[in-house]
């Protein structure tokens, strides 16, 4: 005779099956949600304690995508130099035609290998063979970079210490220097630089054309700057309109000679 469970006894046993299976789901349900939940707390906690994620970011993929040059705080308020040197014309002469040079070199040197590291005077030694933005956008940096470190608020005055005696010595006396030096300024053709150099131990006046300096090999005027005076109009147009003789002669009441001394010892090194 077969064994055969009463229908109320089927009923009950598939009732328990069912709650087991049930059971079962719940718990398995639980132990992934209790994961989820661990891993958003341990990402919260991250996030709580200011963990920045571009330190899970190799070293050499950092380094690759930080550029070769930035652009130089001014070493003064924007009006600081006044009445001589408007405030506006030092915004837009500093935050952007300055920071364009520094932008374009970078993207002229976007090509090199990762990590590489760059040094103007050094490129400037091989310019002849360098991309012709390096040279331009090189020299805007360069030169703009010196020329906010030799102006100064109540600067001015008559140069002192030993570039003072070499100027008296050269020119035979600061006004026949300042002479001369303002006659370069004004024969400049177009836009450019004037400059004083030290060249083989003797202070010489010269001028550049467009962003060149005399540290670049392509530069038919060479040597060590110890002043420079940027002439393109946009260092003055805004207060002197097209007077460039009264910019260049206003612009001695800013030199900071002490700046200037320095690069002079500098340069007999």
């Amino acid at each position: 005779m077969a064994y055969s469970l009463s229908a109320d006894r089927q009923a009950s046993d598939q009732q328990k099956l069912k709650k087991y299976i049930q059971m079962k789901t719940t718990r398995r349900d639980f132990i992934k949600k209790g994961a989820l939940l661990t891993f958003a707390g341990a990402a919260s906690s991250l996030i709580a304690n200011n963990i920045n994620s571009e330190e899970f970011i190799p070293e050499q993929k950092q380094q690759a995508e930080q550029p070769p040059f930035d652009l130089p705080a001014l070493p003064y308020a924007y009006e600081a130099l006044e009445p001589y040197i408007d405030k506006q014309t030092m915004q837009i002469h500093h935050d952007k035609h300055h920071k364009g040079y520094v932008d374009n070199l970078n993207k002229a040197l976007a090509g090199a290998p990762a990590g590489s590291k760059f040094d103007l005077e050094q490129l400037f030694r091989s310019l002849s063979e360098q991309p012709i933005a390096v040279r331009n956008n090189g020299g805007g940096h360069y030169n703009h970079s010196l020329f906010w470190q030799l102006m100064k608020p109540k600067g001015g005055g008559a140069p002192s210490g030993k570039l003072g005696d070499a100027i008296k010595s050269t020119f035979e006396s600061v006004e026949n220097f300042q002479k001369k030096f303002n006659e370069t300024a004004k024969a400049r053709f177009g836009s450019g630089w004037v400059w004083l150099v030290v060249d083989n131990g003797t202070l010489r006046i010269g001028s550049t054309p467009n962003q060149d300096n005399p540290l670049m090999d392509v530069s038919d005027f060479k040597g060590k700057p110890v002043l420079a005076l940027d002439v393109w109009e946009h260092a003055y147009y805004l207060k002197y309109q097209n007077k460039r003789a009264d910019y260049v002669g206003d612009w001695w009441n800013v030199v900071n000679w002490d700046t200037a001394n320095e690069l002079f010892d500098a340069a007999g090194r």
